[in-house]
């Protein structure tokens, strides 16, 4: 009777610890990312800093310079990550929208834009930096 008492507790606490460690495997959205974007022939690093806290995401894209550009409507929802980022170049306003999978250290999806009244769709994926 004590060993089926002893075995039945081991299989019980190796389960919690499946729970346990499966619970802190949630997609986390914190952190810093990075990818490349290609435009005119020209590659550029993007960064990319998001902080959730409680359910507000907050952040912003790195540019030239070091110069950060606060991300807009932020949310983070069920490993789901939306946000949107306006620019200003020659006194009009560019509005880019990302959405996207966090997955371990990885962020893949869209990003949407318009350009001369034309729609624009892109690939995305961000690593999480190590740094």
């Amino acid at each position: 009777m004590k060993r089926f008492q002893v075995a039945a507790l081991m299989v019980l606490l190796i389960g919690l610890v499946g729970v346990i460690h499966a619970a802190d495997d949630k997609p986390n959205p914190t952190g810093t990312w990075k990818w490349e974007v290609t435009f005119n022939n020209q590659t550029r690093e993007m960064t990319l800093k998001l902080k959730l806290e409680d359910d507000k995401l907050t952040g912003a894209i790195v540019g030239r310079n070091g110069q950060e550009t606060a991300i807009e409507d932020g949310k983070f929802a069920d490993g789901e990550v939306s946000f949107a980022i306006t620019r200003t170049r020659n006194d009009q306003k560019f509005v880019t929208k990302y959405s996207g999978k966090v997955s371990g250290d990885t962020i893949k999806g869209k990003t949407e834009s318009e350009r001369n009244g034309q729609a624009r769709s892109r690939d995305w994926e961000a690593k999480r930096s190590k740094e």
